[in-house]
């Protein structure tokens, strides 16, 4: 063993193979030391093998490398892998041990862990524990320290084995692999298989190479997976788990050729995401970070540590969303036909009301009959629309109390501008304009581009008097775009250009609040959370699933983070309203609808949302969730109930949300204490109790939806 070291209730180990120099990183429970198991070395004894001439004792485990590459020249992995996998090849033989350095202070523990080849290259391996998390941040640096180029087509960013030490072999039966799914409005599924399900049990001989690669390619990084991985022992109720950051192609793999399963991820690879890269000598390159954590507990156990580190940029955010405030947007009011008239009367509705931003949605930039999704990119305000300008809507919007936002798609151009025909300034593939439907993409590292957007986006906020900027995104770049390298680095260029873009609106405009859309969820990942104030959760509007995947997302994004919409209708009933507002609960409330149409009647219920999703903010903001309930697996049209609870210290927030064919009694366990109502938020406050550390629910009924206030109950004293 290289080094070992405890840390935040879990246990980090380096083995070093001395013949071999590599160095693994392995994890798990401190707590749960005396409950390693004895493994088995080798094979012998098994009848298949002990049958084989010569066979000797083939190991069970065999030490996997903490950090995985490929170079281009070097041979690929064997075992018949090469085409399914990239790890394991000749090129992670060649690094062997170097050094280990360990330094701590106030903030935390750095653990840099440096493997050399003979030609000078390193991999610096660099692991980082902040204080007051359970979490652990994971990043690999390459650096050619050779006399010639070296072309790399596979760079981790983390990569875990020894899972699991609590079985002394192959640990069958007992291990499963928790994902998330994605697609549009339909974001965050859970999809939980075993390992033999997914065909990866070990190889009988230790000869083939068995993985489960799977990832997103292009710039929606959410569009298909979510970047986060877990694999969970069952027997002894331990889950290892992976969130990767990053907004480009990326990739996650489940490897399995000895008793160990291993997981690793980072960049999509050469076979998987069309990326090389050359680096000169002298040259580096760092991966996308990486968040592990390994918990004895439950899958949201494990989310709860890995979102935790969201907070610290969250924090970052401009001072007024300290208490989430609640946003409208007029999207669903005019459906991309907004008007200065129309803009005020809204404003006049919400003048008083708990709602602090108001938001210009897509439309403000027609001209004549062109519309919103294909004349976007000029940025020229329709002086149809808005005769007098936006910044006098904005300042109207102002007048009223609330701070004005502007929507712009500011990383892409529409069919119908003329940005779309500025050819030299938009990315290329085969040496032509890259084009996906009616959109082009702007070169995000063309200093042309960028002082163009500047002006037109970052001037224009500026010169209005906006607050607030919603930053949509509705194409992906797909396998990449040209580069002397590579797609795939043409691709990865362009992500680092979009963080340095948002990196000058946050220098220009500190006190800017931004919101992150991509055709509503399809950017969720750790890397723009940590860009913007908050984030679009989804596009289903007005879906019945709304609070489904609301309720998912918790796993994944930080509740005050992730805006939920309720479209708030005229035709609505009471029911109706309840369902759709409590949703809001779920995560931050933003507004939309036919705001103006509202009876008087309809309109108090939406301000006593309001009034009690005020009181409840601070346990959305910092609180941990336990999602209950029996779903079916069809969202659009659901069945069963679920239930959110969110605790903190002496609170707790219960959203509930009945389907189809729901149980006529909901028991909800509630965290051991003394606990009152305080608030509720429903069509039928009277039907709900508190009983022997449950909140009962009687006669539920179908589409009805709940938020109930609890606080803590402490006796008085003697």
């Amino acid at each position: 063993m290289l080094s070992e070291f405890d840390i935040a209730g879990t246990t980090l180990c380096f083995p070093l193979d001395p013949h071999t120099g590599k160095v693994g990183l392995q994890i798990y429970p401190t707590g749960l030391r005396d409950q390693l198991a004895s493994r088995r070395s080798g094979l012998a004894g098994l009848p298949f093998i002990d049958s084989m001439p010569d066979a000797g004792n083939p190991a069970a485990i065999v030490l996997d490398s903490l950090a995985q590459l490929k170079i281009v020249g070097d041979p690929c992995p064997p075992g018949g892998a090469h085409g399914h996998t990239m790890r394991n090849s000749a090129s992670v033989n060649r690094f062997r041990y170097s050094n280990q350095k360990v330094s701590r202070d106030d903030e935390g523990t750095h653990i840099r862990t440096v493997l050399a080849d003979e030609l000078g290259c390193t991999l610096e391996h660099r692991l980082v524990w902040r204080s007051g998390e359970q979490a652990f941040h994971i990043e690999v640096e390459f650096s050619n320290g050779s006399t010639n180029p070296v072309t790399l087509e596979m760079l981790s960013s983390f990569s875990l084995s020894g899972i699991s030490p609590f079985d002394s072999a192959d640990a069958v039966g007992r291990l499963r692999v928790h994902r998330f799914r994605s697609g549009w409005s339909a974001e965050g599924r859970l999809e939980t298989r075993s390992i033999e399900a997914l065909h990866l049990e070990r190889s009988w001989s230790g000869h083939a190479m068995f993985s489960e690669r799977f990832g997103q390619i292009g710039s929606m990084p959410v569009r298909r997976w979510f970047p986060f991985l877990a694999v969970e022992d069952t027997a002894a109720s331990v889950l290892w788990g992976v969130q990767l950051g990053w907004a480009g192609s990326w990739q996650m793999e489940i490897f399995r050729q000895h008793d160990d399963v291993c997981l690793s991820g980072g960049l999509a690879d050469r076979e998987f995401g069309h990326w090389t890269m050359t680096l000169e000598p002298g040259e580096s390159l760092v991966s996308p970070p990486a968040v592990a954590a390994c918990v004895h507990g439950t899958l949201d156990d494990l989310c709860e540590r890995l979102t935790f580190p969201q907070h610290r940029t969250a924090d970052k955010h401009p001072e007024i969303e300290r208490d989430l405030p609640v946003t409208f947007n007029e999207w669903c009011s005019t459906w991309g036909n907004p008007k200065h008239e129309d803009v005020l009367a809204i404003a006049d509705r919400l003048k008083g009301s708990g709602v602090r931003y108001l938001v210009i949605d897509a439309g403000w930039y027609k001209n004549g009959n062109g519309s919103w999704s294909d004349s976007h990119g000029d940025w020229m305000p329709s002086k149809e629309l808005f005769p007098h300008g936006l910044e006098a809507t904005a300042k109207a919007i102002r007048e009223r109390g609330l701070v004005p936002g502007l929507w712009f798609e500011m990383e892409t151009c529409g069919r119908a501008s003329s940005a779309f025909s500025l050819v030299d300034h938009l990315l290329k593939r085969d040496g032509r304009p890259l084009t996906v439907g009616e959109r082009r993409f702007w070169d995000m590292n063309d200093p042309f581009v960028v002082e163009y957007l500047t002006d037109h986006v970052v001037g224009l906020l500026d010169r209005g008097g906006f607050g607030y900027l919603k930053v949509d995104y509705n194409e992906t770049i797909g396998i990449g775009c040209d580069d002397p390298a590579s797609q795939g680095e043409g691709l990865r260029k362009q992500v680092l250009g979009i963080y340095r873009f948002f990196e000058r609106i946050r220098e220009r405009l500190p006190d800017l609040v931004i919101e992150n859309c991509a055709s509503g969820g399809h950017r969720l990942e750790p890397s723009m959370l940590a860009r913007t104030a908050m984030s679009s959760f989804s596009d289903a509007h007005e879906l019945p699933e709304i609070p489904i995947i609301a309720a998912n997302l918790q796993r994944l994004v930080l509740p005050r983070q992730s805006q939920i919409w309720a479209v708030l209708k005229k035709s609505d009933t009471d029911q109706r309203l309840f369902y759709s507002l409590c949703a809001t609960f779920l995560g931050r409330m933003c507004l939309s609808g036919e705001i103006t149409e509202l009876s008087s009647c309809q309109w108090a219920l939406a301000l006593k949302a309001q009034e009690i999703y005020r009181k409840a903010a601070p346990v959305i903001k910092s609180g941990c969730s336990r999602l209950h309930g029996e779903i079916s697996e069809s969202w659009r049209n659901p069945r069963g109930w679920q239930a959110v609870v969110r605790t903190n210290e002496n609170h707790m927030l219960v959203v509930t949300h009945t389907f189809s064919g729901t149980p006529d009694t909901l028991e909800i366990p509630l965290q051991q204490g003394n606990w009152r109502i305080t608030e509720t938020f429903c069509e039928h406050p009277d039907r709900i109790e508190i009983s022997n550390g449950f909140l009962i629910f009687q006669r539920a009924t179908s589409w009805c939806g709940s938020a109930v206030l609890l606080e803590r109950s402490f006796a008085a004293s003697p």
